[in-house]
């Protein structure tokens, strides 16, 4: 290497080229390649499955290439394990989050670096000091250092990942879909905190699949698919749509599949509430009928997630009631919803930890629910379930090797895939969907969609949350919009399209609430106003 090619490498925090790895027959990667200059952002984009995670887990220490080089400011290094990586400046805050809840933020933050005394005890006084004015300088005022982490929301879990890795100072920070969890201010917080992170000369390598967050935060993309580079590019210098067929291998004509008028005059209703309280919702009625998708927007902590997990039966119902088919029914426990007789299904937003149980392989997990239909005399059918696993699979699309594969071994996208096709083999008619797209890429939204669509066309119904206002718009055929815990209003379609301005101005209440500049873009993943006293 000559002084000028040496001098041009230094210049780099990150140097990542030609890295290969292969799980048995799978090539998670195939000759990655990309440089990070010192002091930017540069955003990593790809399909689920394209070998992103793979690659933070390499630079993370925590897997080991089959070969290619990485360079970390300079100098080709191999990263051994985690404490490598640590020591050369380089820190994670992962998507599926590391944090232990069982212990406080404080022993979260500082493990394995707590201060210690001269019995080699832990100081836990001075950890909560260095905690506390941690927190403090990044601005979150809402988590004690002892208040422990299961206790928290998943957008604080998300907040304390972020606030971890900085507290190591890296001179490499990576950001693996640090904003599927974020609602506006977060997500403004977190803009500031990267903008510290340049200043501070550290390279950030940020994972999204949100690319309006994309261009706010990032100099420069580079597109994996299929484990390698597609292409790296400035982000003013290549469209949205050029990303996305680059992303996919192919161009998307459209983000979403065209509305149909799914519901008869005469469809039935499905699913109903009268005046329902349970935990923060309060007061709610409304009515599913068969073919129809109703989507439900509010802010951050507006009683929607205790609404869908009274429909569920996850929690009580203290008034009023849920009604099936039009009878009034008690559900006790999440498997009365399940049953035949009630048939609602629930995707949690959290799939790793609510949804799957990822040591387990796709025949447990899909099964699983409706295994005393097809057991006989306890035994389960093998002969019927081998027929509804692979019908179940063809569906949605993911390979029949997931019959016998730990769902550890699948892609995001892949795993929720599997999340719905194991609701889908219950035949139920009403699905209740949480955020079902976070942490998904482009290309399996619009599967996701599909899917749902074909689910309304055979007489379902869907009642829909998400973060990402463009999924609510397009995809229903009205919205609940809540606020403070009641449905403030219902917006219908007018000639297929919903009024974006009237469930804006919905959401964020009567009153004049102020929101900041970022709050007012058309998206509740970037939306998220303090309530009202």
């Amino acid at each position: 290497m000559n002084v000028s090619e040496s001098l041009a490498l230094s210049q780099h925090s990150i140097n990542i080229d030609s890295v290969q790895k292969a799980f048995g027959p799978t090539i998670a990667l195939a000759g990655a390649s990309f440089k990070v200059p010192q002091g930017s952002v540069h955003a990593l984009l790809g399909e689920n499955g394209a070998g992103k995670s793979t690659l933070i887990k390499i630079i993370s220490g925590m897997l080991q290439p089959d070969s290619g080089s990485i360079s970390i400011l300079g100098k080709e290094v191999i990263l051994r394990d985690r404490q490598t990586a640590h020591e050369l400046g380089i820190a994670t805050a992962f998507q599926e989050l590391t944090l232990v809840k069982d212990l406080t933020v404080a022993a979260n933050l500082l493990m394995p670096y707590e201060p210690l005394n001269r019995f080699g005890l832990v100081r836990r006084r001075k950890s909560d000091e260095i905690v506390r004015a941690h927190l403090n300088a990044l601005g979150i005022q809402d988590i004690s250092p002892r208040d422990r982490v299961s206790r928290l929301t998943l957008p604080q879990r998300q907040k304390l990942e972020i606030a971890r890795a900085i507290l190591r100072e890296p001179k490499v920070l990576l950001l693996d879909e640090p904003t599927s969890a974020l609602s506006g201010p977060d997500i403004d917080w977190l803009g500031d905190i990267i903008e510290q992170q340049k200043r501070a000369g550290a390279a950030v390598l940020f994972i999204s699949h949100r690319l309006s967050e994309v261009r706010q935060f990032c100099d420069e993309i580079t597109i994996l698919r299929n484990g390698k580079s597609a292409g790296t590019f400035g982000c003013k210098e290549i469209s949205d749509e050029k990303v996305i067929e680059l992303i996919i291998g192919r161009s998307l004509v459209a983000m979403f599949p065209p509305k149909t008028d799914r519901r008869k005059e005469s469809a039935r209703e499905l699913l109903g509430a009268d005046n329902l309280t349970a935990g923060m919702a309060t007061d709610i009625s409304f009515s599913l009928h068969s073919g129809e998708i109703v989507g439900v927007a509010a802010l951050q902590g507006m009683g929607q997630l205790d609404l869908f997990r009274a429909l569920s039966g996850d929690i009580a119902v203290e008034k009023g009631s849920i009604k099936i088919g039009g009878q009034r029914v008690k559900l006790l426990s999440p498997q009365d919803a399940i049953d035949s007789d009630i048939g609602i299904s629930f995707i949690p937003e959290e799939r790793k930890t609510e949804a799957l149980f990822l040591r387990l392989d796709g025949r447990f997990n899909l099964t699983l629910p409706i295994l005393k239909r097809y057991s006989k005399f306890g035994v389960p059918r093998k002969d019927v379930e081998d027929v509804l696993l692979a019908s179940a699979f063809e569906k949605v699309q993911v390979t029949l090797r997931a019959v016998h594969s730990p769902m550890s071994a699948f892609s995001g996208g892949n795993q929720q895939k599997v999340v719905i096709a194991k609701w889908l083999v219950t035949e139920s008619k009403i699905m209740l969907l949480f955020d079902p797209t976070r942490g998904v890429d482009v290309g399996t939204k619009y599967e996701i969609y599909v899917l749902l669509n074909q689910y309304l066309e055979a007489g379902g119904t869907v009642l829909l949350y998400s973060t990402e206002l463009d999924e609510v718009l397009n995809l229903c055929d009205r919205v609940l919009v809540m606020y403070g815990g009641r449905v403030v209003t219902t917006v219908a379609s007018e000639g297929g399209v919903i009024s974006e301005t009237d469930v804006m101005r919905a959401v964020l209440g009567s009153g004049g609430t102020h929101c900041s500049k970022t709050e007012e873009t058309a998206s509740l993943s970037t939306i998220s106003c303090p309530r009202r006293p």
